[in-house]
């Protein structure tokens, strides 16, 4: 099943058939300059306000070749989804749906959060840019996940970002946010600006790490929107693949300090073995209590497609990979 979000097509449905265009016809096929300016058009029949900017990318979001879904679900009955709350494969190259269970669900997405803040990282900052750690990146919970960086440490914008992918490193979001936004509530508000340009308008973000908090959410198709943005660019990608990183910086005193950070991904470490024909590229977890073990993936089937395949809330660390598997093995168009 080809897709767009469910709540962008209510804007654009008259659009769409007024340009005669069918479900599976090529975006190439219509032409949204001869067309009205829907983010105009909603201001002047005060649909939206006119300060409102929310829906200012959907038209170019709308041509890229996405279509139709209700989100029902699909293919659950040759899965055991009920190991986990929401998940989701997509065929980037055939832009299909190939397997759904509950994509348009409100979920926390833990440290997959990461995704988006690497892809503001990647878009807004210069990876030869210099980040003093502060106090508050610093000060992260003895239990949560986090790179050891200190107060006053002074790393590059290419290391952090290897130490938020890889590691997942807490510490690592708040100094790349507080780079740069200047602190974390102004990098949420961009969070949220970026993510619903990129048509993720069922997400709300209130911090780079993806900590627990109620109003800090998305849902299995957003995610997949935000990881597919953020893989068209070549360093994200390159973080992704790889197992082990050395960071070499300067601490508060001038010392030199070595770290190395591990993928915290079991398929790249070679603790997991994905189903024949599959190449895993690289993902992103995520675990919290409220959010489950969490999961998005990049893959390429045997037919060198790129694959994003989703888990959300699984209940355990082994049914995340075990349920991934099969979602791998059954819907990647192998």
């Amino acid at each position: 099943m080809k897709c767009i979000n469910r709540k962008i097509i209510k804007v654009l449905l008259p659009v769409y058939i007024l340009l005669g265009s069918g479900c599976g016809q090529a975006a190439s096929e219509v032409t949204f300059s001869d067309a009205y300016d829907i983010y105009e058009t909603s201001k002047q029949y005060e649909i939206i306000s006119a300060d409102d900017t929310s829906l200012a990318h959907t038209a170019d979001f709308f041509a890229s070749d996405f279509c139709v879904s209700d989100g029902s679900d699909f293919g659950t009955d040759r899965t055991d989804s009920q190991v986990c709350g929401a998940s989701g494969v997509f065929n980037l190259n055939q832009k299909e749906v190939t397997y759904s269970q509950n994509i348009y669900g409100r979920m926390y997405p833990a440290s997959t959060t990461k995704i988006l803040t690497a892809y503001l990282a990647l878009k807004y900052g210069d990876l030869d840019a210099v980040f003093t750690v502060s106090e508050n990146a610093a000060d992260q919970a003895a239990d949560s996940s986090v790179c050891h960086l200190k107060a006053g440490d002074r790393l590059t914008l290419e290391q952090l970002l290897y130490g938020l992918i890889m590691q997942s490193g807490n510490d690592a979001a708040v100094a790349i946010a507080e780079g740069i936004s200047g602190d974390v509530d102004t990098f949420a508000e961009l969070m949220n600006q970026e993510a619903n340009a990129l048509g993720a308008i069922d997400s709300h973000f209130i911090n780079p790490h993806g900590l627990h908090n109620e109003k800090h959410y998305t849902t299995v198709y957003d995610l997949h929107l935000l990881f597919q943005a953020a893989i068209q660019n070549e360093t994200f990608v390159k973080i992704l693949r790889e197992t082990e990183f050395t960071a070499d910086y300067i601490d508060a005193a001038g010392m030199p300090v070595q770290q190395i950070w591990m993928s915290t991904n079991k398929y790249l470490m070679g603790t997991e073995k994905a189903p024949g024909g599959i190449t895993v590229i690289g993902g992103k977890t995520g675990t919290t209590n409220d959010a489950g073990y969490c999961l998005v993936l990049l893959s390429n089937n045997s037919a060198g497609e790129q694959i994003v395949s989703i888990v959300m809330k699984a209940d355990c660390r082994n049914n995340l990979y075990y349920y991934m598997n099969e979602l791998l093995y059954g819907f990647s168009g192998n």
